[in-house]
């Protein structure tokens, strides 16, 4: 297994980035601002990205496993590798998530903890209902880890 940096042709990603967030002109907002990482297991199994708020805190900003390798360990070996690799430049690493029972444990296992809310961020720039776990999503739910 390995992780490596994506650099050239981030695009080829775009399909794998929207697995993890289903707005197209999201995605194509944050797409080039900031790292792309593979981890790669016999394949890509996991992508993500990590932008830079400012000079204190990044955020992981999208993580997609294919939904046949989810549970296998993959996202939690990206973030323990994100947290790593993030540690000496920046002191916080966010995320932010929906309030889903399937997203918001993973993120507190892997070590983040809830921080502040934006209410309605779903409804207000999703085109459609987003619905995970039979959750309908509303509010985007950051959480943040000292690095």
């Amino acid at each position: 297994m390995k992780i490596k940096l994506i650099t050239e042709h981030k695009e080829d990603y775009f399909e794998w980035l929207l697995l993890a967030d289903e707005q197209k002109e999201l995605v194509e907002a944050y797409l080039y601002q900031g790292d792309i990482w593979a981890l790669e297991d016999d394949g890509v199994k996991t992508v993500s990205i990590v932008i830079f708020k400012d000079e204190q805190t990044c955020e992981l900003k999208n993580l997609a496993t294919l939904p046949s390798h989810q549970g296998h360990g993959y996202g939690k070996k990206m973030i323990q590798f994100l947290f790593s690799y993030y540690q000496p430049s920046y002191q916080y690493m966010e995320v932010g998530t929906g309030d889903s029972p399937k997203t918001i444990p993973f993120y507190e296992k892997c070590g983040f903890k809830r921080d502040h809310v934006i209410p309605n961020f779903f409804l207000d720039h999703y085109d459609h209902p987003i619905i995970e776990d039979g959750v309908l999503l509303k509010d985007m739910i950051y959480l943040k880890k000292e690095l």
